[in-house]
């Protein structure tokens, strides 16, 4: 009883606010990604980019730029997200190969470069050195505070629907996704309609990637995103592709690694099993939610 009262605490939301952004973000990037047809399976590797992107220019530059230094590194560290989607996107839109494969690459280059930039910066192969002047958070009392990438990923929910359903912008990208002959025949621009998506998708998954190292911790360290980009294109399935639904599941999905968190310091089970909590959730979800509504033509090169 006592375990069950602990979870309807401030600290519980808490926590489980702070396990849903990097989530949402990277679900939501995906999103866009796959609605205008291209599959973004490197949301795990943007992520890590991100975050090391925005730890090391936060550090380089806090000595002269002071508290302006994280939000550099916040548009740093989203730029250089952008930059590796878009990297993605040109192996997958310009030269038509498979993006399954293009998305596994940034992943494992996402494992190698970091040690080597690292190793050359700060003569360590798993951490950055640690910022002085990280995001600074707002809220409420002494628990419900939060850095504003979190504030920023609830936001970009309203904004994804509004974009989607309510503008030329988000028809076209819908369209291209469903039926990309057919919006070519009506004039619409697929390759740049799909470039557009998918460097919004890395933007997105940049800013997780910050939230993790300079948004909730002062650094880059190794495995920092422990897998959160392969859950939220678990999350992107189960949301059906849709925002609201794409919000639920990151929520569901958060609130199982809070949730995890909690069982892990009451001992109520063994630590592996706690561990391995989110991921087996993720796995199961993915298994009931079967034959999704994928975008028809999604993964799919377009030959026009």
């Amino acid at each position: 009883m006592d375990f069950l009262q602990n979870l309807f605490t401030l600290a519980f939301l808490a926590t489980l606010i702070r396990s849903t952004a990097p989530l949402l973000l990277a679900a939501l990037g995906g999103l866009y990604s796959e609605r205008s047809g291209i599959v973004n399976i490197a949301l795990e590797g943007i992520i890590i980019f991100g975050a090391l992107a925005g730890a090391v220019i936060t550090e380089r530059v806090e000595g002269s730029l002071g508290a302006l230094a994280p939000w550099i590194g916040w548009l740093g560290g989203a730029a250089v997200g952008g930059l590796v989607a878009w990297i993605h996107g040109v192996i997958s839109i310009k030269y038509r190969a498979d993006q399954i494969i293009s998305g596994t690459a940034v992943n494992l280059l996402a494992l190698g470069v970091p040690p080597v930039l690292l190793g050359a910066l700060y003569n360590s192969a798993t951490d950055s050195k640690r910022v002085e002047n990280a995001l600074p958070l707002w809220g409420f009392g002494d628990v419900l505070r939060f850095s504003p990438p979190v504030f920023f990923a609830f936001l970009m929910v309203a904004v994804t629907w509004y974009v989607l359903y309510r503008t030329p912008y988000g028809l076209r990208i819908r369209a291209t996704g469903e039926h990309p002959q057919a919006s070519a025949s009506m004039g619409v621009n697929v390759r740049r309609v799909r470039y557009g998506a998918v460097v919004i998708s890395g933007l997105l998954a940049g800013t997780a990637g910050v939230f993790l190292s300079i948004g909730n911790l002062d650094a880059f360290t190794r495995n920092i995103s422990a897998g959160q980009g392969f859950i939220a294109l678990a999350a992107l399935i189960f949301g059906q592709w849709r925002p609201l639904g794409v919000l639920g599941a990151t929520l569901l999905f958060g609130f199982l690694r809070a949730l995890s968190i909690q069982l892990g310091g009451a001992q109520v089970l063994p630590p592996s099993l706690v561990e391995a909590l989110p991921y087996l959730i993720t796995i199961l979800a993915l298994v009931f939610t079967g034959r999704a509504a994928a975008p028809r033509a999604v993964g799919k090169p377009f030959d026009g």
